[in-house]
């Protein structure tokens, strides 16, 4: 199963994106989502996850208050709203569909990923 990041782009500090997270052929509303990201040279790391229905969110600290996930249960996408973006957000971002209803911080709990998306944030 392949899920689908897309709506990354180049935006000047302080602008907003709004990220996707589908699949063609699954909606995983049972599934928790989460999105992470990787910066050249350095780790991938958690961002924003979802539990199966929305009920349950968490943010990795640096982006409290500035991301925002949500989900349409039924219609499978997952979104990552980002605004007063700043160049340290600069990363490829994935999404990933966890093996449960929950989410994790951990890369290892995820067991369905989408390409990526790049996000550009320029000062």
């Amino acid at each position: 199963v392949q899920l689908q990041a897309s709506g990354g782009g180049l935006v000047q500090a302080g602008g907003s994106l709004r990220l996707s997270c589908a699949s063609p052929k699954w909606t995983f509303s049972n599934n928790g989502v989460a999105w992470f990201r990787q910066a050249p040279g350095k780790e991938r790391e958690f961002v924003a996850g979802i539990n199966w229905n929305g009920g349950s969110t968490d943010y990795l600290d640096s982006v409290k208050g500035r991301f925002t996930i949500s989900r349409n249960r039924a219609k499978g996408p997952v979104y990552l709203q980002m605004n007063s973006l700043k160049p340290e957000d600069t990363a490829v971002y994935y999404c990933a569909a966890a093996r449960g209803s929950g989410f994790a911080t951990e890369i290892t709990e995820y067991r369905y990923w989408g390409q990526g998306t790049l996000v550009t944030v320029s000062s």
